[in-house]
């Protein structure tokens, strides 16, 4: 067999390569528009594609001679081809529509988002509006009235509060002193009691200097006429005959706490009735043997056996009987007063 150099294989191999070259871009071209007629089936169509990055366009170079000019227009208008083929392919996938595919260049670079345009004309906020200035109310407000003290709080009104003496004593009063002369009593007319402000009032009162022939009375008691029978009668009656019987002597005095005082009841803003003359507070007894009997929460047993007596005594004849356990303010006396209650009632404590 005769063996070829290779000078002779090189001119053998030059004209087929050159026919492979002209061949090539036909069939290439030829594909192209069978895809373009011909869609790939649904099942095909179906799957993605595996993405390929586009190829990047290379300038053209200046040809040097014919042969090289026409090998490398060959090699470009196959890269062409087949990238309009992968295109091609791309649109026709049905999620193409719905979210173009992107180049992993594109996924692994960052996201720079547009810078923003500058308008041609700034706009200028809006001016803030003017406060307008608050109209001065019609009538100012006037400040709050300050609170009264405890002790310059007004009374809540009485009736008895009005009374005021009248050019001549009444005929109820007049009788009422022939009763305590009668009794035994040694008094002395007041100049009438009256504070519009306070409310306090005794139109008529009288000053006690005893309370019977044989009972005194200290210190000297202003009481309303009506009160000072009751206290009379009260200690002729009941007082004097409980003490010979529970102590074996008689009474010979008492000493009194209080009698008119121009006040309102501790705590209250009703007036006392010691603010017309209409209560007597009895702090201790006085025997004919000496011995004093004093009211308090804790007094010896005979003397407390004689106290008692006296306070159940005196519901009756009084309206109103407060001593030791009652509250505080009694806890050292007898509280004995007239006040007047509905049907006649009593109030004993």
């Amino acid at each position: 067999m005769a063996t070829l150099s290779l000078s002779q294989i090189c001119r053998l191999a030059l004209p087929v390569a050159a026919a492979m070259l002209l061949v090539t871009p036909a069939l290439a071209k030829h594909h192209h528009r069978n895809n373009k007629r011909h869609p790939p089936p649904a099942s095909q169509s179906a799957a993605p594609a595996p993405e390929t990055p586009p190829a990047t366009p290379v300038p053209g170079s200046r040809p040097q001679d014919m042969e090289n000019g026409t090998e490398k227009s060959a090699q470009d208008k196959s890269r062409l081809d087949s990238s309009d083929d992968f295109l091609n392919q791309q649109k026709s996938h049905p999620k193409w529509d719905a979210r173009p595919p992107r180049s992993k260049s594109a996924q692994s670079a960052p996201r720079t988002e547009a810078e923003p345009q500058t308008p041609d004309v700034v706009p200028t906020p809006p001016q803030k509006p003017t406060e307008l200035e608050p109209e001065p109310p019609e009538t100012a407000p006037q400040p709050a009235e300050k609170p009264e003290p405890p002790g310059e709080e007004k009374m809540l009104p009485d009736p008895r509060s009005a009374d005021m003496p009248a050019d001549t004593m009444p005929a109820e009063e007049t009788a009422c002193r022939e009763r305590l002369k009668a009794l035994g009593v040694e008094f002395e007319e007041h100049k009438a009691e009256h504070d519009a402000e306070i409310g306090c009032s005794i139109p008529y009162p009288v000053v006690l200097k005893t309370l019977g022939k044989s009972i005194g009375i200290s210190p000297g008691t202003e009481l309303n006429c009506q009160m000072a029978e009751a206290a009379a009668r009260f200690m002729a009656e009941i007082v004097q005959p409980t003490a010979k019987a529970e102590l074996g002597a008689d009474l010979k005095s008492i000493d009194q706490g209080s009698a008119f005082v121009c006040r309102p009841r501790n705590g209250t803003r009703k007036l006392s009735e010691h603010a017309f003359g209409n209560a007597l507070d009895i702090a201790s007894f006085t025997l004919s043997d000496g011995r004093k009997i004093e009211v308090g929460p804790t007094p010896p047993e005979k003397d407390a056996k004689f106290l008692d007596a006296v306070r159940k005594a005196a519901c009756g004849p009084f309206k109103t009987v407060l001593g030791p356990g009652a509250d505080p303010d009694h806890a050292l006396h007898f509280h004995l007063d007239l006040e007047p209650r509905r049907h006649g009632g009593t109030f004993c404590q």
